[in-house]
């Protein structure tokens, strides 16, 4: 599904959170957004999943415009940096949360959710820590319990916001070859925020670069690195170092 978002403004109060933002993210692409804390990146995601509302502009999911669509009606699957999980519950439950509230007439069938979540539990390589809670977890493991969580919806597109920056290096970099083994297998449109360089030229076919000047683009970077996409060698592709020193030339760092 494509998204395109366009002459997209938002403020909190007297802040001004993004400012006329378009972009767009083809269907079955991974965009990466990169830029300061404070730039408009999450406020761009809130947006497009739903759980805010624009003052001005557009969000389209293909050819609908879905800015003032409830956030049920998006079929959007998000995962949060710090996991949101409940903790009262197990992680089965934790997956099968979003397909046991819907209404009775969309909601599978007991067989199915508990088929359909241990395939995803299979699929992040965690089914065998279906049993316990979150607090029983390591910090990438609950990842991919919210990871699972969010495909249990079969959502239209996956929005990621900073999944991976509370873990350590070693755990970023599996799970990073993880999800791009899912969605090289899912073939979903995934927005993924991040502050590192390095991640959104490894994962991503195009990075929006946002602003310190909250809420506007800077520009748009190409990743044409071919696929499939293994850590070693493409870190040593010359053009992932091009690209990762002209991104840190655009956002001040180099």
């Amino acid at each position: 599904m494509r998204i395109a978002v366009h002459d997209l403004s938002k403020r909190f109060g007297r802040f001004t959170a993004l400012d006329g933002v378009t972009v767009a993210a083809p269907s079955g692409q991974l965009l990466a957004l990169l830029g300061p804390s404070g730039c408009g990146k999450t406020t761009l995601l809130r947006v497009i999943a739903g759980l805010e509302a624009p003052d001005r502009g557009s969000v389209y999911f293909d050819d609908d415009d879905v800015a003032r669509s409830r956030v049920q009606d998006r079929r959007v699957g998000f995962v949060f940096q710090h996991y949101a999980l409940f903790r009262h519950m197990t992680i089965f439950e934790n997956v099968a949360f979003g397909l046991r509230v819907r209404p009775r007439q969309t909601r599978p069938a007991e067989a199915e959710i508990r088929a359909r979540v241990m395939r995803l539990l299979e699929m992040v390589q965690v089914d065998w820590l279906a049993d316990r809670h979150p607090a029983q977890l390591s910090g990438g493991q609950r990842q991919r319990v919210a990871l699972a969580r969010a495909l249990a919806v079969e959502p239209r597109v996956l929005l990621l916001d900073e999944p991976f920056g509370a873990l350590d290096a070693l755990t970023r970099d599996q799970l990073n070859v993880e999800l791009l083994r899912l969605w090289q297998d899912l073939r979903k449109t995934v927005v993924l925020i991040t502050h590192s360089i390095a991640e959104a030229v490894f994962l991503s076919d195009r990075v929006i670069v946002m602003s310190d000047r909250p809420g506007r683009v800077v520009e748009e970077v190409a990743v044409t690195l071919p696929r499939p996409r293994d850590p070693q060698v493409t870190k040593a592709h010359p053009e992932f170092g091009r690209l990762v020193v002209h991104l840190g030339r655009l956002m001040g760092i180099a």
